[in-house]
């Protein structure tokens, strides 16, 4: 376990909360001072990230939670709610990437939110912080808590910010991920309750919850879990919340709120319920299948290039359901990874398609013809983004579900028809290129990405060619992990 005098992980939480609040107060000082001031902080938030991870990557230490910090007595007279922080393997990752994404999308939003830019801001870093406390959090109240703050900036972003329907899909993201979040809270209190612990802290809990209790928690946790992930049928919030959301907001959504359900999957079934998830595994494994054939089947159909990209996620974050619960190392790192590399690369997806609309006002693929020529950068972008969203053997994306389908396969050999996925996906994706980008150019003008943009882009792929040549960066840090939830899993004492 790594330990340090520094409170790194209350760091990584409330650095971007008192940026935000301190967006507020410079928010006389113009819209430039305004931008940079919020990239800075968030720029100190990916050094802290940054400097958290290296050690768990150096050390191999993944599997146990390092610099904890806590637990700190909330209230006393209810033993076990604690302010109790940890990062393992799993935290790291996301938390590395919630740091990265962040950056990009206040690089994103300069040129695409020109309207209310304190209040935008001021949300950006409040989102920030949250998503860090969801994936460090070590006490299930806390954990929710930041669970549920996570909402208040994304609803406000969709209701503002976003599209003509944007009041319709901003309460219907409400509605489904609240009733989800309840759900779950009442499976919390439950293990408090009649676990033999009577403790909130997650670290209490392992090996310490009955069967018939995991099966109880395990069933009222699923519905935010599912619903966030989105698992089908679960998912039809997400749709109309990618179309009206912004651009940037759609790097937030598909990036790192999605991952929030993997998370607590991973987290929470392979972690404190085992057992349960061990005798379920059938019934996970087929909702993940269905909701990989189903996100990749609606997709083909999409005429409306961000409602195609929306529905690709539910396929891609059909593989981190699947890989969960195959029992097998392989399978969960693949989970993980798949988490990491599905948050790059359909962030550049989104960004692309909130430019191509700037430009060329519209989405509409049968429209958008000849991008080769009239936006040769925005096309090349295109292009490489779609490739790795397609699991093309040149970015990290490929490996990810590489491993996802090999535990299913070792599971039972008859999840091979899993095989059929990635050529669905390989299908639609290369209609949508031959559509908007190869075909003869319409008379619409459209101008291209500036030189900050086109930066701004390629940062996205970076990592995703990176990870390919060296996925022990990642890899190294879940394995430890994988194994533990694995050995868990299947019942086995290390």
């Amino acid at each position: 376990m790594i330990e340090l005098d520094f409170p790194i992980l209350s760091a990584l939480i409330f650095l971007p909360m008192i940026g935000s609040a301190a967006v507020l107060a410079i928010r006389g000082a113009g819209e430039k001072v305004i931008r940079y001031f919020t990239l800075a902080i968030s720029l100190m938030v990916l050094i802290l990230a940054l400097l958290a991870y290296s050690p768990v990557l150096q050390s191999g230490v993944g599997a146990e939670f390092n610099y904890v910090e806590g637990p700190i007595t909330w209230l006393p007279s209810l033993g076990g709610l604690d302010y109790l922080l940890g990062m393992d393997g799993m935290s790291a990752v996301l938390v590395l990437l919630t740091a990265f994404l962040s950056v990009l999308v206040i690089l994103g939003s300069w040129d695409l939110i020109k309207e209310r830019q304190a209040a935008y801001y001021f949300l950006i870093l409040l989102f920030e912080g949250a998503m860090m406390g969801v994936f460090t959090s070590l006490n299930l109240v806390l954990f929710y808590v930041f669970w549920e703050l996570v909402l208040i900036p994304m609803f406000f972003f969709i209701g503002i910010w976003g599209g003509p329907r944007r009041k319709f899909a901003a309460m219907k993201f409400l509605i489904y991920t609240h009733v989800g979040s309840t759900i779950m809270l009442l499976g919390f209190i439950a293990l408090f309750l009649f676990s033999p612990s009577h403790s909130f802290n997650f670290t209490d809990l392992v090996g310490q919850i009955p069967f018939w209790l995991q099966v109880v928690a395990m069933a009222a946790v699923f519905w935010g879990f599912a619903v966030k992930l989105p698992v089908v049928p679960f998912h039809t919030w997400l749709p109309d919340a990618h179309v009206e959301a912004p651009a940037p907001i759609s790097v937030f959504l598909a990036g790192l709120l999605l991952k929030m359900g993997g998370y607590g999957f991973l987290r929470f079934n392979l972690g404190l319920f085992p057992d349960a998830s061990r005798e379920f595994a059938s019934f996970f494994i087929i909702l993940g299948i269905i909701t990989m054939f189903y996100g990749a089947f609606v997709a083909m159909t999409q005429k409306d290039l961000k409602r195609m990209i929306a529905l690709t996620s539910v396929n891609h974050m059909g593989f981190v359901l699947l890989g969960a619960f195959t029992g097998s190392v392989i399978g969960i790192s693949g989970a993980i990874f798949q988490m990491f590399n599905h948050g790059i690369a359909i962030g550049l997806l989104f960004m692309l398609s909130g430019y191509i609309h700037e430009q060329a006002g519209t989405r509409d693929i049968t429209l958008l013809k000849g991008l080769r020529k009239n936006m040769p950068r925005t096309a090349s972008l295109l292009v490489i983004g779609s490739l790795a969203a397609m699991g093309a053997p040149l970015y990290s994306n490929f490996l990810s579900e590489f491993m996802v389908i090999v535990g299913a396969i070792s599971t039972d050999v008859r999840y091979a028809v899993l095989m059929l996925v990635p050529l669905m996906t390989v299908a639609y994706f290369l209609w949508m290129i031959r559509r908007s980008v190869t075909s003869q150019p319409t008379e619409i003008r459209k101008h291209d990405l500036s030189n900050r943009s086109t930066l701004a882009l390629v940062l996205y792929i970076v990592p995703l060619i990176l990870l390919i040549i060296f996925p022990f960066l990642v890899l190294n840090v879940v394995d430890p992990l994988a194994t533990v939830y694995t050995n868990s899993f299947l019942g086995v004492t290390p």
